[in-house]
């Protein structure tokens, strides 16, 4: 299998009297070149499970595998190996301005590809042509990073994990805080990397992207995994949906708000307009 989580489990301040638990026995197996969501509530352990796909946090039990090597909970991972699976697995935070630095756009997208070997030549190249995928106009490049808004800076960060050519993308919120239009916008970047043949991991609140765009779900609530499987599968459940803080998908819901009023469901389009017009009259 090309990732796969074996029976992890994750700890802050272990060994400590702050110790807490915060990820407990997850197992999953994601495909190559599929789009996975990891949804779930604020604390839900989201964020850190994402964080061991590059290594960033170690289990504390149980083995990480990703494209370059395996991370056990008690065998010392060579720093190799951490390097290597860094260049192929690419984590773009929820808040980009922590992952710039540089004193332009252009350096600050360069710097992946340099620090992993290529040249100030190889380097630049790879990063122009990053900017470009993510849609960086050329007189943007010279810019402090600091001089953009959110929004660019967050495309300034997805440039800069996508010039060291990861096979796989992680992201933590890339929606959050943007317009309907930046919001399409960014997604139909992944969309692209994924017919380019990239596995896509987002962990996201945003249930419409989940519906719309995901091959896979997994659902974590409390640091365990509550739910997995297709988009359809998962919301089809929607008790244990609500037991996980997560709201579902727009039509999901307005569906679910019409099954309730009457339970004889709408055969046409028409008719579920009109069922659905009346509820909503009524209330």
């Amino acid at each position: 299998m090309y990732i796969k989580f074996e029976d992890v489990s994750y700890q802050y301040n272990s060994g400590t009297q702050m110790a807490q638990r915060v990820l407990h026995n997850i197992d999953f197996e994601i495909e190559q070149g599929s789009f996975n969501c990891i949804i779930g509530h604020t604390g839900s352990g989201k964020s850190t499970l994402i964080q061991h796909l590059n290594a960033l946090l170690l289990p504390s039990n149980g083995k990480v595998i990703v494209p370059g090597g395996t991370i056990h909970a008690r065998i010392k991972t060579k720093r190799s190996e951490i390097k290597q699976i860094r260049q192929n697995v690419g984590l773009v935070f929820q808040f980009p301005e922590y992952q710039l630095f540089e004193t332009t756009v252009l350096k600050d997208i360069m710097f992946g590809p340099k620090n992993y070997g290529k040249s100030g030549k190889e380097a630049e190249e790879l990063a122009r042509r990053a900017a470009k995928i993510v849609g960086l106009d050329e007189a943007l490049l010279e810019k402090s990073p600091f001089e953009l808004s959110g929004g660019w800076m967050r495309r300034v960060a997805i440039a800069g994990i996508l010039a060291m050519d990861p096979e796989v993308v992680v992201l933590d919120e890339p929606t959050a805080g943007l317009d309907p239009r930046g919001q399409k916008e960014i997604l139909e970047i992944f969309i692209a990397l994924q017919k380019q043949g990239k596995t896509i991991i987002i962990a996201t609140h945003d249930m419409d992207l989940v519906a719309k765009y995901a091959d896979h779900v997994i659902v974590m609530c409390e640091g365990k995994k509550l739910l997995e499987g297709l988009p359809k599968d998962v919301f089809a459940q929607p008790e244990i949906i609500k037991t996980a803080g997560i709201y579902l998908p727009t039509a999901a819901d307005i569906y679910a708000k019409a099954f309730e009023y009457d339970e004889g469901l709408p055969l046409t389009l028409d008719d579920f307009v009109a069922r659905v017009e009346k509820r909503y009259h009524n209330e």
